[in-house]
């Protein structure tokens, strides 16, 4: 992963410390429903052909039902 992201423009400062947030902005999709799914377009219009969308939770022993059936209706329009 590090080296694509060396090759995206990231350099060893973005990964240290827990990564900066132009990492993380760069790389998670977060946010309103309408957010996530503006950002996920966003990658599609990029060219991306596929984008996985896993929900980040507190407790991840937890299935994120609840958040997905709430993504669900605004990622598939």
């Amino acid at each position: 992963y590090f080296n694509n992201l060396k090759r995206l423009g990231f350099d060893e400062s973005d990964w240290s410390d827990g990564g900066s947030d132009r990492l993380v902005d760069a790389i998670v999709a977060w946010g309103t429903e309408e957010q996530i799914a503006h950002r996920v377009a966003e990658h599609h219009a990029a060219g991306a052909d596929h984008v996985c969308v896993q929900v980040l939770q507190a407790d991840p022993r937890t299935a994120p039902i609840e958040q997905l059936r709430r993504l669900a209706p605004v990622l598939l329009g």
